[in-house]
């Protein structure tokens, strides 16, 4: 049986002088870049998405569609436990907020309305992420 990896914890201290204010925002105090300005919404370039906390590969390119909502948008997470979720009841929705697994770091939100094979659409900030260029 496989031990369970301990999470990544940081001061908020650190996480501040780690990230840029939109990063800190994003992805310690659960914020939302607005559609269509991140980074990664228009990338379409071979790689690995990795959580911009912590390193962890979250999403692999081949993941990746364009779903129209204006964020990096993925079928798939790159692994099985890679991805947490949540109950997020915020803004007078109920949906299903993700977080890094290792690091607890906001990414976004899951929805119901993606492609097949697994129907689901990971909708994630660019903020959150760091894309490592190359194969996946």
């Amino acid at each position: 049986m496989s031990e369970k990896k301990e999470k990544l914890q940081k001061t908020e201290q650190e996480w501040r002088q780690q990230l840029d204010p939109e990063q800190y925002r994003i992805c310690r105090e659960k914020g939302t870049e607005r559609a269509f300005t991140g980074e990664y919404y228009n990338n379409h370039d071979k790689g690995i998405y990795r959580c911009i906390c912590c390193g962890e590969p979250l999403f692999l390119s081949d993941q990746k569609y364009d779903s129209g909502s204006g964020w990096p948008s993925f079928w798939s997470a790159a692994a099985d436990g890679v991805i947490d979720e949540h109950r997020d009841i915020s803004h007078g929705m109920i949906r299903t907020e993700i977080t890094c697994s290792n690091c607890d770091s906001h990414l976004g939100h899951v929805f119901p309305d993606g492609p097949k094979p697994t129907g689901l659409r990971y909708c994630v900030n660019s903020a959150s992420l760091d894309f490592d260029k190359g194969d996946s």
